[in-house]
């Protein structure tokens, strides 16, 4: 393939600093930055040449991923201090090794007090310094709720919590505070009166206390009603309020600790409002103060209906910062702009930029504000932004839809290749033999289609229906512009618009506030939209539909004025920031759970209908990357993943001998028909869920034996993941409403089905199956090892997949790392290079239980690439040809530049090759199958990175080849070296 093919302009620039490969590390009170400092000598040695951490801002307390940030200012303690995080960025520049960061501008965790911004809201309402941080609707269609925020953290109905004692006040430190059950919320001091009155009442009718005390406490009730109210936005009004506030705090806190009789009326006044259980009436006084605050606490369950700020997702704890307000911009990246401009941070991640309400300006203000030093490489007269400084953007596309070329970013975090990469080892022939058997096992009849579709329905109507109630409402206003609009019913609109939603292909479109019209993609998108919901829905006006379309498009109709323009552009901005979590839940976090013919392709970024990617598909996107997107990462295992790139190359095993898979899955289900459970009449587990849960069995199996502690460790893993999988499918069971029965059900049916003990035959003809393919994945494991390393693009390493790693979702993905055995691990085969390298490749390959022989062919291949980094940056990208009669089992393409040139084959589909009962190697694995070289340039003879071994080229039919049974002589993978490339 020497075409290459026509890609849109790129923005401007290129940045000052771009890694070669990446490696990220999930920090945690587990895995600090001293650990990680420790670590760098290995990582070093493996070939990486920079760190990409998870984030390490506040979090709340005991975070394992760093998501849920309190407070982007400060560092979080569990991590690190901020002299240990300098030393660690010490040690990276001493090394010559870069730092990515991940940033999360999209949102904030809101229910611990390290949280300021959040707890001064709660505490001040809209008359808050940071009400504008975070996105609130004020004014929302429930009346009880202005100027309020709804908090839905009660573990019951609100009167039942109040009554039962699980709301209760309390006092610490100045300030008085709601405990729910062990979360803290503030309560205002404008509202302490109703607290502070009985304790005057009880000093005054003291005769023994100090008449300077009861003077004091008057004097703070009375600086007390001075206070501005809640609602006051007057800036210099705000800071009175704070300045006042803290004062009467702090004299509070003396008078308390000076007055016996203060602390003793206190206690007894807080006794007295919390009440007692069985006086309903003793609450009342609870029940005032709580109406006076800026909050109402709520149900858990009220929050899909009534919720009032916007959330990540549907995750009532993680609300949404307004980063496009310029204040709030510059304090979120106070800190990580202080660590860039001292040289320590030289890239980051930007976790989920489908949130924010114009990704295109957020990405173009980080570039100009981003304070690095020099000039950028883009041309200083043109117009436009720049791209300075690596970014990189969590940013999921699906089917054909294209990273859009003029955000300023470097690319995504790789799940589009990870994708690509993976098709290549699933049997696109055998799709319809396995979606056949897969039916024919599970009682399937669903399209994937209508699936996604009514997944995401679901969604709004049970997650996120709140947000779609105030998206409806706008639209009800913008109904009412104009007069052939003014007749749509709110209730139209709402069901309406909730159709478009779930019909819409993409997880979002990208439309400006300033934009005149929507680029032709998100043109095509919601036009797609729109006439699918049409589709689905015969019995509804296409008035509405065409209504909808017309306000999505832009197209305004004559007479009306810049108001509401304005309001028609903030409701299409606000339906982009909902499409993207309805996708989210309804394609990956519940689709995904539910269909399963072949598990590997339920990947984020991945479609499950989707089977196979070809050899011609996949080098056509390389082109497009090396042209477009050469520094884009490229990924095979990530946090967010539902599943390690090794349990992802097993299963992808499945795809080529669907026969076999059946017959195996079938006499399973007959050995473990006795140890179901009837729930509700029902047989548990479904045949669905038991078809996934052998994927899940198959993918996650341990190469190593086990002794009883950890087959114990695995079992667990194993039931906690298909909790999770049970409840994010929302078939059986959910996370709202659990469904105990069932889920009790199907861990005894895995407890049976698991047991070790004599008898279990189903256990017996699992592990034969098993390790069949299990010896398949590993050749699948190493090939798309070696096509990440070498593909266009920057490979990342999640941290502990340089070796086999069978994890799932998280939290499974999460665990700790054994560096002590990678690091044993990597000394041993340092202590190897003296001898033959093709004899340590045997011996390697011979026993690959421990992963040496995947350590091998990463520290290989990612040490040749930092030599050679500009071949890999620069470099052509070149898809070879295949002829022979295994042609179809090869991937090959060449890497050139400036007269150098690579040649990589990789190996596929090894279960058709017996890699069961051999090495897939040599001349009876590969006969006449031979690499097609460009003439150009082709050389005489190659050298193999992984053996050392001399390939000569030979020519058939007047074409240059270099024959597979001896590139292939010791491993189904090979990097060929030209000339003097080392």
């Amino acid at each position: 393939m020497t075409g290459v093919p026509a890609v849109p302009k790129r923005a401007e620039g290129e940045p000052q600093y771009i890694p070669c490969s990446t490696y990220r590390l999930q920090l945690s009170s587990h895995f600090t930055f001293a650990q990680a400092a420790a670590l760098l000598d290995y990582l070093e040695d493996l070939g990486i040449t920079d760190c990409y951490t998870s984030p390490f801002v506040m979090a709340r307390p005991g975070s394992l991923h760093g998501y849920d940030v309190t407070d982007p200012t400060r560092f979080n303690p569990e991590i690190g201090t901020e002299e240990e995080f300098q030393h660690f960025g010490e040690q990276l520049k001493q090394r010559g090794m870069g730092l990515i960061v991940d940033v999360v501008p999209n949102h904030m965790c809101v229910t611990h007090p390290s949280n300021i911004w959040w707890w001064d809201v709660l505490e001040n309402g809209p008359g808050s310094q940071f009400s504008r941080y975070f996105d609130i609707d004020w004014n929302p269609p429930k009346a009880e709720l202005t100027n309020k925020v709804l908090l839905p953290f009660l573990p019951d109905q609100f009167g039942l919590a109040l009554e039962n004692q699980q709301i209760r006040l309390i006092y610490r430190g100045g300030s008085f505070f709601v405990d729910c059950q062990g979360t803290l919320f503030p309560v205002a001091p404008r509202s302490w009166p109703l607290i502070l009155d009985r304790v005057l009442d009880q000093m005054r009718q003291r005769t023994g206390e100090s008449r300077d005390h009861v003077m004091e406490l008057e004097s703070i009730l009375t600086a007390i009603s001075y206070l501005p109210p809640l609602d006051e936005t007057d800036p210099s009004r705000i800071r009175e309020r704070q300045r006042e506030s803290d004062i009467i705090k702090g004299r509070l806190t003396k008078l308390m600790e000076s007055s016996d009789v203060a602390r003793i009326g206190l206690s007894t006044s807080l006794d007295d409002i919390n009440g007692r259980k069985g006086d309903p009436r003793s609450f009342d006084a609870l029940e005032r103060i709580l109406a006076d605050q800026a909050y109402r606490l709520s149900f858990w369950r009220v929050a899909a209906d009534e919720i009032n700020y916007r959330r990540f997702f549907d995750i009532n704890d993680l609300a949404a910062i307004r980063v496009e307000d310029p204040e709030v911009f510059e304090t979120v990246h106070a800190l990580v702009f202080d660590l860039v401009r001292k040289g320590y941070v030289s890239g980051m991640r930007i976790d989920h930029p489908d949130g924010l309400l114009d990704p295109q300006k957020y990405f173009e203000d980080l570039q100009e504000q981003v304070p690095i030093s020099g000039k950028s490489q883009a041309s200083p007269d043109k117009a436009g932004a720049r791209r300075r400084f690596f970014l990189m953007a969590e940013k999921i596309l699906v089917g054909d839809e294209e990273l859009r070329p003029f955000w300023t970013i470097e690319g995504t975090t790789g799940y589009g290749f990870l994708n690509f990469l993976n098709g290549l080892f699933v049997d696109a022939s055998r799709k319809r033999a396995l979606l056949r058997l897969y039916c024919q096992f599970s009682g399937w009849s669903q399209s994937y289609a209508d699936l996604v579709y009514e997944s995401k329905l679901l969604i709004l109507q049970v997650s996120l229906s709140s947000e779609l109630e105030v998206l409806s409402r706008r639209l009800d206003r913008i109904s009412e512009q104009h007069r052939w609009s003014r007749d749509f019913t709110l209730h139209s609109l709402r069901a309406a618009l909730g159709e478009v939603i779930a019909c819409f292909p993409v997880y979002r479109s990208y439309i400006r506030d300033g934009g005149s019209h929507p680029d032709d993609e998100d043109e095509r998108h919601i036009r797609y939209a729109v006439r699918s919901a049409k589709r689905r829905n015969p019995a509804f006006s296409e008035s509405v539909f065409n209504f909808i379309e017309n306000v999505l498009l832009l197209k305004d109709p004559e007479g009306i004025g810049e108001a509401d323009r304005s309001e028609r552009r903030l409701f299409v901005m606000r339906f982009q920031q909902l499409t993207g979590p309805v996708m989210a839940k309804g394609l990956e976090d519940s689709a995904f759970y539910r269909y399963c013919p072949l598990l590997s392709l339920n990947e984020v970024g991945g479609a499950p209908d989707k089977f196979g990617v070809s050899a011609t598909f996949f080098h056509a996107k390389s082109l497009i990357r090396q042209t477009s997107w050469h520094n884009s990462l490229l990924a095979t295992s990530t946090h967010d993943n539902k599943r390690s790139e090794d349990v992802r190359a097993r299963i992808n095993v499945l795809s080529e001998i669907p026969t076999d898979w059946y017959r195996a899955i079938r006499s399973w289900q007959l050995l473990n028909r006795d140890k179901k459970v009837l729930v509700a009449g029902d047989q548990v587990p479904s045949a669905n869920d038991e078809y996934f849960l052998y994927q899940t069995l198959v993918g996650t199996w341990p190469l190593r034996g086990m002794n009883e502690k950890e087959y114990a460790e695995f079992v667990n893993r194993i039931g906690t993941y298909m909790e999770k999988a049970l409840r994010e499918a929302k078939v059986h069971t959910s996370w709202i409403s659990p469904n105990i029965e069932y889920e009790s059900a199907f861990q005894s049916f895995l407890a049976a089905i698991l047991d070790r003990s004599q008898g279990n035959n189903f256990l017996t003809a699992f592990q034969l199956f098993q390790a069949k393919i299990a010896r398949a994945g590993i050749f699948n494991s190493l090939s798309q090892t070696l096509l990440k390393i070498t593909s266009p693009g920057v490979p990342d390493f999640y941290q502990g997949t340089e070796v086999w790693n069978f994890s799932l979702a998280d939290p499974d993905n999460r665990r700790p790392v054994n560096y002590d055995l990678l690091r044993s691990l990597l000394k041993q085969l340092r202590d190897a290079e003296d001898q033959k390298v093709e004899n340590l490749v045997d011996q390697l390959i011979r026993d690959p239980v421990d992963g040496a022989i995947k350590l091998h062919v990463t520290r290989s291949a990612l040490r040749f690439r930092r030599a050679n980094r500009e071949l890999f940056a620069k470099g052509s990208y070149t898809g070879l040809r295949v002829a022979g009669k295994k042609q179809r089992h090869v991937i090959a393409f060449s890497r050139s530049y400036r007269q150098r040139e690579l040649v990589i084959a990789a190996g596929r589909f090894f279960a058709l090759l017996g890699a069961d009962r051999s090495l897939p190697v040599g001349e009876e694995t590969w006969n006449d199958t031979a690499v097609v070289l460009r003439r150009q340039i082709a050389a005489t003879n190659y050298r193999d990175l992984f053996t050392g071994r001399v390939v000569a080229t030979e020519k058939r039919n007047g074409n240059l080849v270099l024959p597979v049974a001896e590139v292939f002589s010791h491993l189904p993978i090979a990097l060929l070296t030209s000339g003097d490339i080392r």
